[in-house]
């Protein structure tokens, strides 16, 4: 197995991928701080733009709470609530508002039926199977030299890819969602608007980066495999 370790596709496909996901998730943590310096016109926190959003929305069975953590705000679907992180809840600044906004834009689309968001809440069990499984199967195959399983290894890692994927349009159409409101209640003025739009946009790199990274990998599992077989 020691060619799976070390090999020219590593430092072609995965390291590049590694690289961007490291730009991407500094982009975030620069851009949110600063624009999280930049407090909104209006002053609502963004615990209390979230609950507009959803009232406006008809989505008051909605809770909101707060969590522990720095940017760890995510919407919790199965217990109805919006958790927003103790850097976000309190804050007016236009970097917070568009965080809890984007949250407040999953709720928004599970209340619509957005399919992209139910094709991935049913691949969800699959890419998790995918991917707890995916490595031991593999490396098992390439240990025994069976074919077989390197295949079934390959499969079951690429629903991880998959899952990111359909991740993509369910993040960019949250934000494009969160967007539309801010600016369409006046909630934040233009100029704040396109700042938390910045805010949300690096966001979306992460997503990308993630998605890069697994494609990246899947890529480099083929052409091992490929190469293999050659051999």
């Amino acid at each position: 197995m020691f060619f799976y370790y070390f090999d020219r596709y590593y430092w072609i496909l995965i390291v590049p991928a590694m690289i961007f996901a490291l730009w991407a998730q500094s982009r975030v943590s620069s851009t949110y701080g600063k624009y999280s310096r930049v407090m909104s016109a209006r002053g609502m926190s963004a615990a209390d733009v979230c609950r507009k959003i959803l009232d406006e929305n008809d989505l008051y069975h909605i809770r909101i709470e707060r969590v522990a953590g720095n940017l760890t705000d995510h919407y919790d679907p199965r217990a109805g609530v919006i958790r927003l992180s103790d850097s976000v809840f309190n804050s007016a600044s236009v970097a917070s508002i568009g965080v809890a906004a984007h949250e407040a834009g999953h709720a928004v689309q599970y209340a619509e039926g957005y399919v992209p968001i139910k094709i991935r809440n049913a691949i969800i069990p699959i890419s998790q199977f995918g991917s707890s499984l995916s490595m031991p199967v593999l490396l098992i195959g390439l240990l025994f030299n069976y074919g077989v399983l390197v295949q079934l290894g390959i499969i079951l890692f690429s629903t991880v890819a998959l899952f990111q994927l359909v991740t993509l349009p369910v993040e960019f159409d949250a934000s494009a969602k969160a967007l539309r409101t801010l600016d369409n209640f006046q909630i934040l003025e233009p100029q704040e608007t396109k700042m938390a739009g910045k805010v949300l946009k690096a966001a979306a790199l992460t997503y990308v980066a993630a998605l890069l990274s697994s494609l990246a990998q899947l890529l480099r599992l083929v052409l091992l495999y490929g190469r293999r077989n050659n051999d």
